[in-house]
């Protein structure tokens, strides 16, 4: 945004989808940003994201952050916290929703407790969680329910997790992603392959609604919150027009100038991807962005055929 003054700020999850593309555009805009990289406990993270990018080392899992860094926590004018296991990769073993689990919550947590202690915490902390907080539904918004499903309980404990931030003054704000949209990675990079050679379809009856988001938005929308200091708490980060499964494949053949006529039955995405297909891929949410649309935020991607059309045109 035109104007807006140069930062500090920090990024968890700098070298995912989401956290590559933001990266970039805060570098394009002059911020100086920090990158929060994996590495084993007691060695530095001496690497580089996205270029020249300095970087901190964190092993979530071991609970610990390297002291020789935490003093560039300090004065910090953001945290835009981003990391987690990729729910998507393959079915969901005990093992699996463990490792989920932890790196939401116990790195948040991590994190959070971390900033708390600084002698100047950052101004701002945002922080990705899910629509997946919800379950299944029709007519969602901020003010619905959280679910019961495995999904949803992650997603509560994952935002209550930055409890210890609520003491110092740090502005909070939780950004609930939908399904983002990207050639790059997700959930569209893995469809591509197949509806470019025209085998694509619904998923089990089509019916089901997918709220998505284009990875534009999503770093639209971060840095909307970055610059609003109005934007406080939970905003579903969803285009505000969610389309069942059908038409979303529809507008994907159409994108790609293919079929998309072979449906895939719901009993054989249940044999092959369990618990994760069952949620991910045959669970109905349809979601509204109802909060950022009263905060000012336009979209530009509403629509799902003209996205898909912009994604796929480079």
């Amino acid at each position: 945004m035109a104007g807006m003054k140069t930062m500090k700020i920090l990024v968890s999850g700098a070298s995912g989808l989401v956290g590559t593309a933001l990266v970039r555009h805060l570098k394009q805009q002059g911020h100086r940003v920090i990158a929060l990289t994996r590495s084993t406990p007691g060695q530095a993270a001496d690497g580089q994201v996205d270029g020249q990018v300095d970087t901190i080392a964190w092993a979530p899992a071991q609970d610990w952050i390297d002291q020789a860094a935490l003093d560039a926590l300090e004065g910090l004018d953001a945290v835009v916290h981003l990391a987690g296991e990729n729910i998507a990769s393959g079915r969901w073993s005990p093992a699996k929703k463990s490792r989920i689990r932890s790196s939401r919550v116990e790195a948040t947590a991590l994190l959070a407790k971390a900033l708390a202690a600084c002698k100047q915490p950052p101004a701002t902390f945002i922080s990705a969680s899910a629509i997946g907080f919800y379950g299944e539904g029709h007519n969602l918004d901020e003010t619905s329910r959280p679910g019961t499903d495995f999904l949803a309980q992650t997603c509560a404990a994952w935002e209550a997790a930055s409890e210890p931030l609520a003491g110092v003054g740090t502005r909070q704000v939780w950004l609930r992603l939908g399904i983002v949209l990207s050639p790059d990675g997700g959930a569209l990079k893995q469809m591509l392959p197949v509806f470019r050679l025209g085998g694509g379809g619904p998923l089990g009856s089509g019916q089901q609604y997918m709220s998505w988001v284009s990875l534009q938005d999503v770093v639209r929308v971060i840095e909307f919150a970055l610059v609003n200091e109005g934007v406080v708490g939970v905003y579903n980060t969803v285009s505000p027009n969610p389309v069942t499964n059908k038409t979303f494949t529809q507008a994907l053949g159409k994108a790609v100038h293919r079929p998309a006529f072979f449906p895939v039955p719901a009993f054989v995405i249940g044999l092959i991807f369990g618990e994760m297909g069952q949620t991910l891929l045959l669970g109905s949410a349809q979601v509204f962005p109802r909060r950022l649309q009263e905060a000012g935020y336009t979209f530009e991607h509403p629509d799902i055929g003209p996205a898909l059309q912009a994604l796929l045109s480079g």
